[in-house]
């Protein structure tokens, strides 16, 4: 490489969604052109204020064909490794059987544990992996991903191990969290108090010592634990020093969202019954609420999350696909950005930044999520007219194919 080249990679003839708040919708360039320099953005901006010729300043140049380019997306909240698979609480909630009922008669995520705890490493990791591969050709290049289904220190152990490896082996960021408060498994049934020791003192310091989580969430509402439950694991993990997370108020307002702010947790998720007290202290804790329209569909619920008080509070809105056996068994974020329009409200600048920008700060994650100078250089292309064609296509997004840390997968 010669002197004169800056860049590793320039990427020009594009139109680039950069979501930086506060300027021309969605923080667009029509006209423009982007570097790479080790795995960061280097330069970016009209393309015709680049300071040199392309060729002399890159050593690879590549033309997007004027696609869109936005960040790549963002998935904060999965749940993608699981055994088996949840095909007949589906024909049972078809039939009139609703959430509640399912996770009280064996079958829901007690009959998810039980095949997740009789699958192997390996086979977990390659199912996990198939349904990754999807979210990437869709535009993820950062995910979430949660244990959960084991509710046994090994079980719980080998879901973040797969985890970790399935972000080493597909080469894209695999944020962990540790949910093994997610429900009382069924042999501790009439034992609550000893399962969450079971969490707490056992569990909790092995995941941090082997740097397994990034970070701890509990299932907070009225089928999971109580917010005096979802208080004293919160408390240990945030002694081992890891961040927090909750699943809150998706099926009542118990507390919990005020809870997640009480702790400055990264993110509140569902927050469907969520109260005016819990999304101002969201505000003033600066949380993030992540919002969830796959599970709201596929559960046929009614009561839609508190949209225009989070936009008046100012609560940042991330959006994921909760991909899971049971109630959001969907892998692609353009149909969440679709469900988050047509369902939520959402417009689609709005949509976007919920799967960009703000799942960014919804993993705690500063440096992607936005097209700038010194961000991480993670980019999905999009053959679309515009930014707003990602959330109106439904069953097959315009990926057009995506970029992690510079270099096209």
């Amino acid at each position: 490489m010669s002197e004169a080249v800056l860049y590793d990679t320039l990427w020009t003839n594009a139109r680039l969604a950069t979501m930086m708040p506060g300027g021309v919708p969605y923080g667009a360039i029509e006209d423009g052109a982007l570097a790479a320099r080790d795995g960061e953005i280097a330069w970016i901006g009209p393309r015709a204020e680049l300071p040199d010729a392309p060729e002399r300043l890159a050593a690879r140049v590549i033309d997007a064909g004027g696609r869109w380019i936005t960040p790549g997306l963002i998935d904060p909240h999965t749940h993608v490794i699981f055994g088996g698979d949840r095909v007949g609480d589906f024909e049972r909630r078809v039939a009139g059987q609703n959430y509640v009922a399912a996770a009280s008669g064996g079958s829901g995520i007690a009959h998810t544990v039980a095949t997740t705890r009789a699958t192997d490493e390996d086979t977990l990791y390659r199912g996990a992996a198939r349904r990754l591969r999807t979210m990437i050709a869709n535009g993820t290049t950062t995910v979430e991903i949660k244990s959960g289904y084991g509710l046994d220190v090994e079980t719980e152990l080998r879901l973040l191990r797969v985890a970790r490896r399935l972000g080493d082996e597909l080469c894209i960021t695999v944020r962990t969290t540790y949910l093994g408060a997610h429900v009382v498994p069924p042999e501790y049934a009439d034992r609550r108090d000893e399962y969450l020791d079971l969490v707490c003192e056992q569990m909790l310091p092995r995941v941090a010592r082997e740097r397994l989580a990034d970070a701890v969430d509990v299932f907070c509402d009225t089928i999971a634990f109580s917010v005096a439950e979802t208080a004293r694991v919160l408390e240990t993990a945030q002694r081992l020093g890891l961040a927090v997370k909750l699943h809150a108020d998706q099926i009542a307002d118990t507390g919990a969202t005020a809870l997640a702010a009480r702790y400055h947790a990264l993110s509140a998720d569902h927050v469907e019954h969520a109260s005016e007290d819990g999304i101002a202290a969201l505000a003033a804790a600066g949380t993030v609420a992540v919002l969830l329209p796959g599970a709201y569909y596929y559960l046929r619920e009614t009561l839609k999350p508190p949209v225009a008080e989070l936009r008046a509070h100012g609560v940042p809105m991330a959006l994921a696909t909760d991909c899971n056996p049971g109630t959001s068994p969907v892998l692609t974020l353009p149909t969440i950005l679709n469900m988050a329009c047509v369902l939520f409200g959402l417009t689609p600048q709005e949509s976007v930044a919920g799967a960009t920008r703000n799942a960014a700060r919804a993993l705690g994650l500063h440096d992607r999520g936005e097209l700038r100078t010194g961000a991480r250089c993670d980019l999905a292309l999009w053959d679309a007219a515009s930014p707003a064609e990602l959330c109106y296509w439904l069953g097959a997004s315009a990926c057009a194919g995506v970029v992690v840390a510079g270099e096209p997968l």
